[in-house]
């Protein structure tokens, strides 16, 4: 399957933006589905996740602002980001995995999309 993340932007601190990451070739719905982040200089962290049974899971300082969902008519799976705050500034990747499970961990998931970047300014 192949994934494009696209939505980012430029937004101010308490903003929001969507991401979205659509497929070809597969319908998402048979993946587990993550999103990771990179800021400059540091590692590729976990954002959030949903699995195949749409439940969803996230890391702890994304808890309550960011959501993530699926749009099965749309084969799209998105990333709503609320209350958006300056350390958010990364490139959002997302990422897909055979198994039907969920996992925090990148070396888990199969495919990957190209990144899209997320600028919040303070």
């Amino acid at each position: 399957v192949q994934l494009q993340a696209s939505g980012g932007g430029l937004v101010q601190a308490g903003g929001s933006l969507r991401l979205s990451c659509a497929a070809s070739g597969r319908t998402l719905s048979s993946y587990g589905m993550g999103w990771f982040r990179q800021a400059p200089g540091k590692e590729r962290e976990f954002v959030g996740g949903i699995t195949r049974g749409s439940i969803t899971y996230y890391k702890d300082s994304v808890k309550g602002r960011f959501t993530i969902s699926r749009d099965n008519a749309k084969n799209t799976v998105n990333l709503q980001m609320n209350n958006l705050k300056p350390e958010d500034t990364a490139v959002y990747y997302c990422a897909a995995r055979d198994d039907r499970g969920g996992s925090y961990n990148a070396s888990k998931y199969d495919y990957w999309g190209q990144g899209t970047l997320v600028t919040v300014s303070s």
